[in-house]
């Protein structure tokens, strides 16, 4: 792929020269045979050195070809780091995430992942918070200092119900306020957005009498719908196990917390985003990692003309300096 392709057409020019040289030197070799007179021809035709003395014209006819490419403008696809970017961060708090199935805890091994996840984020991303249990709550609007979020991730606390809806439409209104703010100073369009929605169960907010919180008006599957119509996928992982277990009471029976693959792969599909499981905090932190790897960088045609001008270069002051060794003249 070449952004001015139209210069390769000088590659022509440069198969002519070449051929030039390659009948001028048959040409030579019939000229000299013409002479009978070997003495004469010793004086007229000296022996010349070997294969080497074509090196300043091959030199100099590469170099062309080379510089030809480079005037193309070659292009190449290669992963650069974005320097615009949202993501809003959203982590479940609700009091399942207390359960020791994954160690130290679920949510002890979240905030431990999520620190590293802002971290390995690229700078020019912009990272927001949102946690959410019974309601949710925009805990950092998104910006690219990494501070700001790891403390309010290390200050996350446990709270009832689960209302994943409403932590998506709270993630997108996050989105679509720095969306605007963004637009205030004159940037070139909202930058790329997603949300990362991270959660152990299933919706319990709002209730609903039909059996189906997210189906509801501001239910989890009706955000997830909304976010794709927006263009915000949602990358959704479901973390934990099926055997978590905790105590709502000290000495009760413990009651089972068991993680819910089936509604965030389904919010995730509804958003077009992607769908993820993690039953340990390694596998977590692995989880993390590839979706940073996905948002912080993106895959550009990149020009690459560079080495090739630079060969080209190099080559034609191979070819003169050749030339003036071996001929004491310009090729």
């Amino acid at each position: 792929m070449f952004s001015a392709p139209w210069w390769l057409l000088l590659l022509v020019v440069v198969a002519v020269l070449a051929a030039g040289y390659v009948v001028l030197l048959q040409r030579r070799r019939r000229d000299v045979v013409r002479f009978t007179n070997l003495e004469l021809l010793d004086r007229v035709a000296p022996q010349r050195p070997g294969w080497y003395r074509h090196l300043p014209a091959v030199a100099l006819i590469t170099s062309l070809a080379l510089l030809t490419i480079a005037l193309a403008g070659p292009l190449a696809e290669a992963r650069v780091p974005r320097n615009r970017a949202t993501v809003v961060l959203v982590i479940d708090v609700s009091l399942s995430m207390q359960a020791a199935d994954v160690e130290p805890s679920r949510l002890a091994a979240a905030q431990s992942a999520a620190k590293d996840f802002a971290d390995q984020l690229t700078p020019g991303v912009n990272l927001g918070l949102v946690a959410f249990a019974g309601t949710a709550a925009v805990l950092v609007s998104p910006t690219v200092e990494r501070d700001p979020v790891k403390r309010a991730i290390d200050g996350l606390r446990l709270s009832e119900s689960t209302a994943t809806g409403e932590a998506i439409f709270a993630a997108m209104q996050s989105v679509e306020t720095f969306s605007q703010a963004i637009a205030g100073t004159g940037e070139e369009g909202p930058p790329p957005a997603r949300i990362v929605l991270m959660s152990d169960g299933k919706q319990t907010v709002p209730d609903s009498a039909t059996g189906a919180p997210e189906e509801e008006p501001r239910g989890s599957f009706t955000a997830a719908r909304a976010a794709a119509e927006a263009g915000i996928p949602v990358s959704g992982i479901s973390f934990g196990t099926r055997y978590g277990t905790i105590e709502l009471e000290p000495g009760a029976d413990p009651v089972s917390v068991a993680v819910d693959d089936a509604s965030m792969r389904t919010i995730a599909e509804l958003s077009g985003g992607q769908f993820f499981t993690a039953a340990s905090e390694e596998e977590l932190r692995q989880v993390y990692s590839e979706l940073g790897e996905q948002i912080g960088y993106e895959v550009r045609r990149v020009d690459t003309s560079r080495p090739w001008l630079a060969g080209g270069v190099l080559l034609l002051v191979v070819g003169v300096g050749a030339g003036l060794v071996l001929g004491r003249r310009l090729p």
